[in-house]
């Protein structure tokens, strides 16, 4: 693949603006608010430098704005405010639109935002328009500067030229320079790809300490800079730096080129590699059809009975698994990649409703497969208007319920076994029962005598189409948003479940696998038929004898201790045509908040597997998420056990006796 500087840049811009945002979002909040407005200067100040020497002007000479702005807040001349907050939110904005923009030319938004910028500055960000232009006529009043320059070992083999650095820094005003060659090892020694070199060096200049940094800002990482403003005259800064030298002289001959801090930075830099996603796909699917073929391998060496087999098999099974887990552990991160910009969504919206929140997030290390973060964003993202549109109340009206004026919003996220638990909580006014039981009986959901329990009423808001708003807004009213969520959750094989009390709030629980690539699954036997059900939801297997099914007169139930539970017969629902075992196994799995049984013939164990898809001809298949490749080449199919149980309902009704819930 191809080296591309400026898509380099734009990766690595993404991930700048989106610490920029979470930055500005706590600014207002924060104690430490000097820290972050450092914070914020140095991320626009990396955004300027790097657009800049990729030939992306626009962005460089308009992030020049925003920084000469942040600067002056440094400095205490302008006060944080959520002003200076919104500001840079849409600075952060206007510069996402400048790198998506065809060869990031400006238009008028970011001549509007610069004169706003300089209006709150007091039109101090006109200065300097561009980035380059920082060296100022030597005949004007400047500072005396003391610089220390320690460049990584390894900055020659990356093509650094130290002579160019201080040429250019030469240019800024008068530049005395010393160079120190106490760590230069013997000539035996000598790497020609190797800087032994580090140099001290006094520059008079009108410029500022920002300008200076800009010189070393693609030499930075791996090396130590220290600028210093002087307070004394030149000659006796030198005189300390020469003070400073003879005591580095005095270290043992071949000492390290750069000090522990340094080499620490370095390490932690090289360790991280940036690669394409589809990349990541196919090596997973790779080791997916390699542990297919090792399972067929182990098979065919049990049956061939060799003992010279036995251990290269076991031994290629054992490294196998430690590949397979380590190439999914590639894959997952954490969510709080993903919880940072429901922030701004939150600050965003609430001002847009007139309403006050803080998101509180919670969990955010908690790891899960990339593939299904990807795809969570949008199911939150309704959630979360759905709660601020629906939920939370103004301000006023919680104040009259003795609430606070400010509601809080609490996304979190947990390990329950193998899967992850990710929870909408807020403290606002809760689903109101009576409002969501008339708009279904309006819309002839449900008869109007029909006895429904809070968890079958809360449900009904998962239906296509269905909303208690009393008008269409920008936000909600058009019964798509939870409908989208439940249908989306199903996709990744999750579940989803709503609780409520009136007056105090609602609690969202979305129910996700760990990673949608592999399964640890029960693997089951119908017939000649396998099928794999996964872990995550079976509780418990019990026998089923002839003698159960006629106690129970054709009704579909199991009592398991006490508790009546209903049972799907899957030999009947795949229509599988094959005598019946004396003694069948049922597999109780949870769904939702009931258990529900199946019905096998035998369970053969537990099976960990790649998930494989079924392909496009056989995507209208509901009650089957995938299949597998067993060890003596039969392909498995992998159920989906909501939508079994959804099937089985639907020939419940056809066939009232099928199917009994308990």
């Amino acid at each position: 693949m191809q080296f591309n500087p400026v898509e380099t840049f734009r990766q690595e811009a993404e991930e700048l603006l989106e610490e920029i945002e979470q930055s500005a979002l706590s600014l207002g909040s924060a104690d430490g608010s000097d820290e972050v407005v450092n914070r914020l200067f140095r991320a626009f100040h990396t955004i300027k430098g790097s657009g800049a020497m990729c030939g992306l002007d626009a962005v460089a000479a308009f992030t020049h704005h925003v920084e000469s702005l942040l600067a002056r807040a440094r400095e205490g001349e302008i006060e944080v405010s959520p002003q200076l907050v919104d500001l840079v939110l849409k600075s952060k904005d206007q510069i996402k639109i400048l790198l998506n923009a065809p060869d990031g030319v400006p238009d008028a938004s970011s001549e509007e935002l610069v004169s706003s910028l300089d209006k709150f500055g007091g039109g101090s960000g006109r200065t300097n328009p561009a980035p380059a232009a920082v060296a100022a006529p030597l005949a004007e009043a400047g500072k005396t500067w003391s610089i220390q320059f320690r460049p990584s070992p390894g900055m020659l083999a990356c093509g650094g030229n130290p002579a160019a650095l201080f040429r250019e820094l030469g240019k800024l005003g008068n530049l005395e320079i010393n160079a120190h060659t106490e760590q230069v090892p013997d000539l035996e020694r000598i790497q020609p790809d190797q800087c032994y070199l580090w140099w001290t060096a006094t520059l008079h200049t009108p410029a500022d300490e920002n300008a200076i940094r800009d010189v070393f800002i693609f030499v930075e990482d791996g090396s130590q800079l220290d600028v210093d403003k002087l307070h004394q005259e030149p000659a006796d800064a030198l005189a300390a730096e020469q003070k400073d030298t003879s005591s580095s002289e005095a270290k043992p001959e071949g000492a390290v080129a750069a000090p522990p801090a340094t080499r620490q930075k370095v390490i932690s830099k090289e360790t991280t590699v940036r690669v394409p996603a589809e990349r990541l796909d196919r090596l997973v699917n790779l080791v997916g059809e390699l542990v297919m073929n090792q399972s067929r391998l182990a098979q065919a060496a049990a049956q061939n009975g060799a003992p010279e087999f036995t251990n290269p098999v076991q031994e290629l099974e054992r490294l196998v698994a430690e590949l397979r887990d380590d190439v999914l552990g590639i894959r997952m991160l954490p969510i709080g990649t993903l919880f940072g910009r429901f922030q701004r969504l939150v600050r965003d919206l609430s001002a847009e409703l007139g309403k006050e929140a803080d998101l509180v997030t919670e969990g955010a290390e908690t790891e899960l497969d990339k593939s299904i973060l990807d795809q969570l964003g949008e199911p939150l993202v309704h959630c979360l208007r759905n709660c601020l549109d629906h939920a939370v109340e103004p301000p006023d009206d919680r104040a009259k319920k003795g609430k606070p004026r400010r509601a809080k919003i609490r996304l979190s996220a947990v390990h329950t076994g193998s899967d992850v638990v990710v929870s909408i909580e807020d403290d606002g006014r809760g689903i109101d029962r009576d409002a969501v039981r008339a708009k279904a009986i309006e819309r002839q959901l449900i008869a109007a005598d029909a006895d429904l329990s809070d968890r079958d009423i809360f449900n009904l808001i998962l239906l296509p189409g269905f909303s208690t708003a009393k008008q269409v807004t920008n936000v909600s009213g058009r019964g798509v948003g939870m409908d989208a969520v439940k249908r989306q959750i199903d996709m990744l094989r999750g579940s989803l479940a709503l609780a409520s009390e009136a007056g105090k709030g609602t609690r969202i629980s979305i129910r996700l696998p760990l990673t949608l690539a592999i399964i640890e699954g029960l693997l089951v036997e119908i017939g000649r038929d396998q099928f794999i059900v996964p872990m995550s939801a079976v509780t418990e297997n019990v026998e089923l004898v002839a003698t159960q099914r006629k106690r129970n007169n054709g009704r579909n139930t199991i009592n398991v201790r006490g508790d009546l539970v209903p049972y799907i017969d899957l030999r009947k629902t795949f229509s599988i045509d094959s005598p019946r075992p004396a003694i069948e196994k049922i597999v109780i799995i949870q769904h939702e908040e009931q258990r529900v049984g199946m019905v096998v013939d035998r369970v053969l164990g537990t099976h960990q597997t790649v998930i494989q898809s079924l392909g496009k001809f056989f995507r209208n298949i509901e009650v089957v998420s995938g299949a597998t490749i067993m060890g003596d080449g039969r392909v498995s199919l992998i159920l989906d056990t909501p939508a079994v149980v959804r099937h089985a309902d639907r020939q419940c009704r056809e066939e009232p006796l099928a199917l009994v819930a308990g």
